[in-house]
Order: structure tokens, then C-alpha cells, then sequence
């Protein structure tokens, strides 16, 4: 699974434009898949028959875009203003290379020289339109024919192993979850399992509604990334959660209460077949169960999520075994569903 999840991390799809993930995903899934369809929102939406009949029951759920930014304007002098996409954290991006469009245009993410600021502007974090990208052009009609208005960015950051059984690369939130469900489709399922692949969910999880209303399940599992802060200068009590101690199993976050029931069940089948597990130790954050708890007469859902340090930076690290154990627990999840009575 981790050569999938290095291969996803290297693909472009910022929200809005997960064309290149999605074929990917697509190309990977279709041998195994009884239907696959694209929806209006590009959602990539695959059913999966299983060894037990139970059709829409069951559906999974993992989003393919990834923060990122969108050019707006070419200055005369050619340098490229834009905006974020999703909630990326302007503190960190000052000289990080990104690539523009479907080319690839590289480009660095540039801000006022450090030397020409004052010290109060040393002090705060900069506004989105002090930053601009530079990519070598000269002037702007040199920057256009490279790049326009309306095409998007990504961060430059190569996937690899780092350190003792750890993963950097950008967008393992939540290229996890997609190579997780991926990794489920190439097996023999104990039930029919519907797997959607989600698009626009850092903007808002706007996906996850045209996905879910026409699925219409009765239980979704959301497969995701979540801020881990174990980290120097962060209290005990907002740590949260931290790679390494096995995935989280979410309870409630900023925008949902999860279902009790399921909750208790994945923190059951975790303890009895020694997965290590963890839950947040604090109210943050959202996904796309936020939209699908509330589809149509009411979805019961539940969160499984791997603790990943620098979510929506140019680079973000997780726990190698913290995703083999993310498989591992959704498989014992998929199995006790086949087996259980009246669910």
C-alpha cells in the first residue's frame, strides 16, 4: 500500500481539479469494480459486489483534492498573484516551489524581502495578497504564455520515508484514505461495499453531498487524515492525537457528533484484535461525514483517520504503521458488518 500512497502523493488535484487523481483512481479500480461512474461533481463513485448481498448499506469514503492555490492575476513585471485553495497556512509557504497548470510551470512562492520589512511586519503572519509566485517570466506577456488566470498550483514535495517508520510527502490528506480503499478493492469483500472517492472536500466537503444523496446509504465510514500536534510548545490537552499510536477513532469533531454505536464497535474490534487506537483529545476539525450525516433522512456515519503532523502545508509526516493499521482495523470493520444482524 505504501508504493500506492507514494504514487497518489505525486499526482496533482488540488479542489476542483482532481481530473489527473481521479483517472488514476479510475484506472486502478475498474478490474474490480462491478460499477464505476463519475458524477456531475467528480466524485468517482465504485460498487463493489461481496460474498454477502446488502447493495447501498455500506458506503466508504475518502477525498481525492489536496490544498492548493489558483492564479488570479499577472502583474506587468510577470509575477503571478493568487489565492488558496482550502485553508493553507501562509506561514509557511514563503519559498516553497509549486508547479502551475496541467504543464507544470514551476514556480516559488515569493514574498517582500525580509530585509525591506519592518519590524512589525516581522511580527505577523502575511496577508494572502502580499504573496505572489514567481516564475522566471520577465514581463507578463512573457508570464502568459505559460500561465493564466484561473489555473491552479500545487506544492513541490517528493514522497519518501523519513526517519524510523515514518512518511512525508504533501497530500497525504487524504491520498491515505484513497489508497486505503483502494487497497480494499483489489480484495474479495464479505459485503457489498459502495467506495466514493470525493472531490471539493477542503473547500467545504461539497462533494460528499451530491455523492452521498445518490448512494444513499445507511452507514458511511470516512477514511481521512487528522491534525496531529504532538509537537514542541503545545499543551498537553491540545496535542489531540499523534502519529505512531495507531489511527483515531473520532467521536465528534467541530462539525459532527459520529454515531455511538459504530464508534464503539471500531474501538472494540481495535482492542480485541490488539490494533493500537487513539481518539482526539480535542474538539477540532471536520471531514466529509459532516454532509453525509445529513443527506436525505439521515446517514449513520464514523471516522477512521490516520494523525498526520503539518496538514495543509507544503509537507505533511505520518506514521507507516499508523496506515497498515488504518487497512487493517476497516477490514475487521467491513467483516463485522457482513456478520452482524439487523444493522
Amino acid at each position: 500500500m505504501l508504493n500506492t500512497l507514494k504514487e497518489l502523493c505525486r499526482l496533482n488535484g488540488v479542489s476542483g481539479d482532481e481530473g489527473e487523481v481521479r483517472q488514476y483512481l479510475a484506472d486502478r479500480a475498474r478490474p474490480f469494480a462491478h460499477t464505476l461512474r463519475t458524477d456531475a461533481m467528480g466524485n468517482l463513485i465504485v460498487f463493489k459486489k461481496g460474498t454477502r448481498s446488502t447493495g447501498n448499506k455500506l458506503m466508504l469514503c475518502a477525498h481525492m483534492d489536496e490544498v492548493g492555490v489558483i492564479i488570479t492575476h499577472i502583474t506587468d513585471e510577470g509575477f503571478l498573484k493568487f489565492s488558496f485553495v482550502g485553508g493553507v497556512d501562509r506561514r509557511v509557504v514563503i519559498g516553497k516551489p509549486v508547479t502551475i497548470g496541467h504543464n507544470r510551470i514551476p514556480g516559488v512562492i515569493g514574498l517582500k524581502a525580509f530585509h525591506l520589512t519592518t519590524s512589525e511586519e516581522r511580527k505577523k503572519a502575511p496577508k494572502t495578497h502580499e504573496l505572489y509566485i514567481d516564475i522566471g517570466a520577465q514581463n507578463r506577456e512573457e508570464a502568459q504564455k505559460l500561465v493564466e488566470p484561473g489555473d491552479y498550483g500545487c506544492f513541490v514535495c517528493r514522497p519518501e520515508e523519513l526517519g524510523e517508520g515514518m512518511f512525508k510527502a504533501r497530500a497525504i490528506d487524504d491520498r491515505i484514505g484513497c489508497a486505503v480503499m483502494l487497497k480494499l478493492l483489489e480484495e474479495e469483500l464479505p459485503l457489498d461495499v459502495t467506495f466514493v472517492f470525493t472531490t471539493q472536500e477542503e473547500v467545504g466537503t461539497r462533494g460528499a453531498f451530491g455523492a452521498a444523496f445518490s448512494v444513499t446509504p445507511e452507514i458511511a465510514l470516512v477514511l481521512e487524515t487528522t491534525t496531529a500536534a504532538d509537537l514542541p510548545g503545545v499543551e498537553g490537552h491540545r496535542r489531540v492525537c499523534a502519529p505512531g499510536k495507531g489511527p483515531v477513532i473520532s467521536y465528534m469533531d467541530s462539525s459532527t457528533i459520529y454515531d455511538r454505536a459504530l464508534y464503539d464497535t471500531l474501538c472494540r474490534l481495535a482492542t480485541d484484535h490488539q490494533i493500537p487506537w487513539q481518539t482526539k483529545e480535542y474538539i477540532a476539525g471536520g471531514n466529509d461525514a459532516r454532509t453525509i450525516q445529513r443527506t436525505k433522512s439521515g446517514v449513520r456515519v464514523a471516522a477512521l483517520s490516520a494523525a498526520v503532523r503539518y496538514l495543509h502545508a507544503p509537507s505533511s509526516v505520518g506514521s507507516i504503521t499508523d496506515f497498515e493499521h488504518m487497512l487493517a482495523l476497516t477490514r475487521l470493520f467491513l467483516a463485522w458488518m457482513a456478520q452482524a444482524e439487523g444493522m
